[in-house]
């Protein structure tokens, strides 16, 4: 664990019912267990819009959550509903490039699960590799490859999760198949695709783009995968949709940078939210 992670407490399962109990306390009465727990990534912050009768929650005061630090991403954790279904929702995520531990930057999956969640929804904002991607472009993930190096696992096991979790379906292929139905019946284009997280915080030169695309890797990212890793790990059900932001160093003459991210999270923001929000209704 890191110095920055070691500042937060314990990361295991223990720490995670603790934030729990805070939650549901904050909440009150009106609690329900959530069909899922989504976690919103870089400029994609808005559909927390729409959630109705919230309870908004700064990650500061949920035990064991440091300060979200990353410019588009809110840093509050939020109860309430969406298409009439009750979701729990973090606008926002821990990133090891800014000094956490892959165990902290996996830990809200935790306290997601320890909420009740059955689900776990990602989306980040990624760099697209694939030749054919363009900005604006949905992605759902149909598998990682983890060149971050960190596991959430390491070290030594928690009580309930699986030691060796098997990776063959890291995403769900069923909710992945529910997934394309919401985007069917939106009208919203999808595209099936592989992510890679990397470590960062620098974007990729173009030689490591180019050895990305020969790996077959078809986007890239910062985010993400530690969150999947622990949500097979302790039983949860995973989905992921990645907004390309911009084509990977290399591909293109522009310049890369977090503006240009945001931006593009923005120009994709109304079809990203209208994609999860019908996701979210055909949960069963």
């Amino acid at each position: 664990m890191s110095d920055a992670a070691a500042t937060t407490g314990s990361t295991g399962v223990s720490a995670a019912v603790k934030a729990a109990a805070y939650v549901r306390q904050r909440v009150g009465a009106t609690w329900r267990d959530p069909v899922a727990g989504i976690v919103l990534g870089s400029g994609l912050g808005g559909l927390a819009d729409r959630l109705e009768d919230a309870v908004r929650i700064p990650f500061s005061h949920v035990p064991g959550f440091p300060t979200a630090t990353v410019a588009g991403h809110a840093g509050q954790l939020l109860v309430g509903t969406l298409a009439g279904r009750p979701v729990v929702m973090l606008a926002g995520r821990f990133h090891m490039y800014e000094g956490h531990g892959a165990a902290l930057a996996a830990f809200p999956v935790r306290v997601l699960h320890a909420l009740g969640a059955p689900v776990y929804v990602a989306s980040n904002a990624a760099g697209g590799i694939r030749r054919t991607f363009v900005p604006g472009d949905l992605m759902l993930i149909a598998d990682h490859m983890n060149l971050m190096f960190r596991n959430p696992l390491s070290g030594p096991t928690e009580q309930g999760d699986e030691r060796f979790p098997d990776m063959s379906d890291p995403y769900d292929p069923a909710l992945r198949a529910l997934m394309r139905e919401a985007a069917a019946a939106m009208n919203i284009p999808l595209q099936d695709g592989v992510y890679c997280g990397l470590l960062g915080p620098t974007y990729e030169t173009p030689a490591e783009v180019r050895m990305l695309e020969r790996l077959g890797a078809d986007a890239v990212g910062m985010s993400t995968v530690p969150e999947v890793i622990m949500a097979r790990a302790i039983g949860m059900r995973a989905v992921a949709v990645s907004c390309i932001t911009n084509k990977a160093a290399g591909l293109s003459h522009e310049k890369l940078s977090h503006q240009e991210v945001m931006d593009a999270g923005k120009s994709v923001a109304g079809r990203f939210e209208a994609l999860v929000t019908e996701f979210v209704r055909r949960l069963p």
